[in-house]
Parts: C-alpha cells; sequence; structure tokens
C-alpha cells in the first residue's frame, strides 16, 4: 500500500524530509506522496515515518494503492539499487 495525504496538510515540511524514498514532494497545493516510490518503509523502518512526524494526522493508506508487505519489501529492494552499477 502506498501511503496518501489528505487535503487537510497544512505544509508544515516535516514529512518529505523523513521520507527514505524520496517519494514526498510538493505538489501544486500540499504535499503528496508518489505511490511508484512510497513503501511504507518496509527495508527501513517499522513504521512509516511520515506518519510518525505529520502533526495534523493528514497521512492515511491509500485505497487505491492497495499492496501487499511482500509487495512493498520488493519495491524497497529495487528502489535502494537505484543508481548503483
Amino acid at each position: 500500500m502506498a501511503l496518501k495525504i489528505l487535503d487537510t496538510c497544512v505544509n508544515c515540511d516535516v514529512c518529505e524530509p523523513v521520507c527514505p524514498n524520496q517519494a514526498i514532494a510538493l505538489g501544486a497545493v500540499i504535499y503528496e506522496i508518489a505511490p511508484a516510490r512510497c513503501t511504507e518503509c518496509v527495508g527501513h523502518y517499522d513504521t512509516p515515518q511520515c506518519v510518525d512526524v505529520c502533526p495534523v494526522e493528514c497521512i492515511i493508506v491509500d485505497p487505491d494503492h492497495v499492496e501487499s508487505r511482500e509487495r512493498l519489501h520488493a519495491r524497497y529492494e529495487l528502489l535502494s539499487t537505484e543508481g548503483k552499477s
């Protein structure tokens, strides 16, 4: 599953720097999470770091991008080899 930032986001800037996959970026209005890069921190941490630091609790599991833990781990492995020869 990828995570999703709701429109209640206050653009406080704390989620972007804690994302180990660089899946979070400022969109046109609020921060957004790229589903192709989000692993819910599987492979890095026990819990999603963006959720842990969000002061307004506006980050949820995206029902449009439901994936198994195994799939998230496979994405983590793929992303962790990006840019390596």
